[in-house]
């Protein structure tokens, strides 16, 4: 089965969810085991709350007030990419895990242990950061299949 979908989104706190919901709903239609669905929703919900709160100045100082999230479910796997308009990740940062204590820095890194593959970089043409990532999918087990 191949289902892929793609939302423009408002860059704000209530967008969050409302992709997080769809990209559940979609993985239960489809049959994809909840254990996944669930870690590809938090690494979901980490990567859009980062394009609502980073994602908002342009490289030439104005201001986006949008961001692009797509989901693909092709056979055995799903990729997720997030995308915004901002003044993108500086080349050289590296991504490092947070202090205990702090309040913010977390979203990178738990998306890099929810997901198998990870890239974020720059978003090709007018600036902004792409944070695409995806992970092999299993399915449920359905219990009307198995014979007694």
């Amino acid at each position: 089965m191949s289902i892929w979908w793609s939302l423009h989104l408002r860059r704000e706190a209530a967008s969050v969810p409302l992709a997080r919901r769809l990209l559940i709903g979609t993985m239960e239609t489809a049959g994809v085991d909840p254990e996944i669905s669930y870690d590809l929703s938090v690494a979901l919900s980490e990567a859009c709350a980062n394009a609502v709160e980073h994602g908002g100045e342009t490289p030439n100082g104005g201001s986006s007030e949008a961001y692009r999230v797509t989901a693909y479910l092709d056979g055995e796997k799903c990729r997720i990419e997030v995308a915004d308009s901002g003044p993108g990740l500086p080349r050289t940062q590296e991504i490092r895990p947070a202090r205990p204590d702090a309040e913010h820095g977390r979203g990178l890194c738990l998306i890099r242990e929810l997901a198998d593959h990870v890239h974020i970089g720059p978003k090709p043409g007018r600036g902004g950061t792409v944070v695409s990532f995806d992970k092999i999918l299993k399915w449920k087990k359905d219990p009307s299949l198995l014979t007694a």
